[in-house]
């Protein structure tokens, strides 16, 4: 047996499930990147609020690249499993995911997705890597996926192509404004992806794009919450608890954190209702999040990995790695964050990393270094040069990523403008930092 509608009332009472209509929910809201991320923190606030206050949000998935996702849920009519990590496991049945669509698949179903008036947020979880970005943050027209978008704007194949599409269209039929929510790790987020569209519809939608800035808001935003892998342990636990299977299921540490800036087009779910904070402001949250959490992750990634670890948990206990990461902190990140309380947090996100319910595999968080490195170490390396503040630590970090790229046959020179910044490349200080580095 499956979890789908059908079978919904027969999840066992210790399961909770959707506390509404799961069958009649509308949908408000297309998400692009419907990975495991999403459906364990975005969707299942989406899901908690509904249940709160009501709404027609129901979300339209899309998988940007692969069907696999659309392909487990669909038989499932969108239901899935949330198994939360603690000292106990605990379980849900989220509703909130209505349509599961493969982008490749179903360009013209997305498009009218994101054109539809009843669609009032989109949101995205992409990754850094999915944004098309060059390394001063700005959209790379030589990009392959841009450069195939700008020939076939109608048929795109990045988030920013599909964005601008869609936005294009609710522009010719006068469809009401939209918010735009990058839930990924990237700095200014809201702005850098807003930038984006703008510029990629400057030339694919010349007519339309002077009024695009109307169609949408773009704040700014922070999501944190470790989600690992879904993985046969997890899939029998869940099977377990369910008395069935589920082919859709995600799992997640018990915290959780979603901070979006107040600013939006139109209406939104109550996601206030069910914690996620409303704020003026998400520069602090993000800027510990990203060179706090992110930062140390790919610190023990990198470092990890060559060292023989698989976990974060089993890294995190490593004395030595350990060691290095509260000298990271105390030395090279605090210093460079001055008005943020760097130490209590690194406190917290230490106990959340050694976490013994949590199997978060660090080749899961070594992919994409490039990309990840550049918003998590980068601006923090050039900044306490700058100051006179040290970077060996974190140049070790990058020159351990540098060792575990070479191995994987990617980057592993200093002088690949694509990899690093010219503040890098042309620092002898800070090229020296991480050459003479010993991981």
């Amino acid at each position: 047996m499956r979890l789908s509608l059908q079978t919904l009332d027969q999840v066992p009472a210790a399961v909770a499930r959707p506390a509404y209509d799961v069958a009649a929910l509308q949908c408000g809201i297309v998400h692009l990147g419907l990975g495991a991320f999403h459906r364990a923190h975005q969707a299942a606030y989406t899901d908690a609020a509904i249940a709160e206050a009501g709404g027609a949000w129901g979300i339209v998935g899309v998988s940007m690249r692969k069907a696999d996702v659309a392909e487990a849920l669909e038989p499932q009519d969108g239901l899935y499993t949330v198994e939360t990590l603690d000292s106990a496991p605990s379980y849900r049945v989220v509703g909130a995911v209505r349509r599961a669509l493969t982008l490749p698949l179903a360009p013209e179903r997305v498009l009218a997705a994101l054109a539809a008036p009843a669609t009032r947020i989109v949101t995205l979880t992409v990754t850094e890597k999915g944004y098309c970005l060059d390394r001063d943050g700005v959209l790379d027209f030589a990009h392959p996926d841009i450069v195939h978008d700008l020939r076939t704007p109608d048929a795109p194949r990045s988030a920013v192509g599909v964005l601008a599409a869609g936005l294009a269209r609710r522009v010719a039929a006068g469809a009401p404004p939209a918010t735009v929510i990058s839930c990924d790790n990237l700095a200014d987020n809201g702005a850098r992806l807003a930038a984006a569209t703008f510029a990629f519809a400057a030339r694919a939608h010349p007519t339309l794009a002077p009024q695009l800035g109307s169609a949408a808001a773009f704040p700014q935003t922070m999501v944190d919450s470790i989600v690992p892998a879904a993985d046969a342990a997890h899939r029998a636990r869940v099977e377990q608890a369910l008395g069935m299977t589920d082919a859709g299921s995600v799992q997640r540490e018990a915290f959780g954190q979603w901070v979006i800036e107040d600013r939006f087009a139109g209406p939104r779910p109550a996601w206030e209702q069910v914690g996620v904070e409303i704020v003026a402001d998400v520069g602090p949250h993000r800027r510990l999040k990203l060179h706090v959490l992110n930062a140390s992750h790919s610190a023990l990634a990198y470092l990890g990995l060559l060292r023989g670890h698989a976990l974060v948990r089993d890294a995190v206990a490593d004395p030595q790695l350990a060691g290095f990461l509260d000298g990271l902190i105390a030395e090279e990140i605090a210093p460079a964050l001055p008005d943020l309380a760097v130490r209590d947090y690194w406190a917290a996100v230490r106990r959340r990393f050694a976490n013994p319910a949590v199997d978060h595999r660090l080749d899961q968080i070594a992919q994409d270094g490039a990309e990840k490195l550049a918003q998590r170490i980068f601006p923090l390396m050039v900044a306490n040069q700058r100051a006179g503040h040290p970077v060996a630590r974190m140049g070790r970090i990058v020159r351990a990523w540098l060792d575990w790229s070479a191995r994987q046959g990617g980057p592993r020179e200093l002088d690949d403008p694509a990899v690093f910044p010219t503040e890098i490349r042309k620092q002898p200080a800070l090229r020296a930092a991480i050459l003479e580095a010993v991981p």
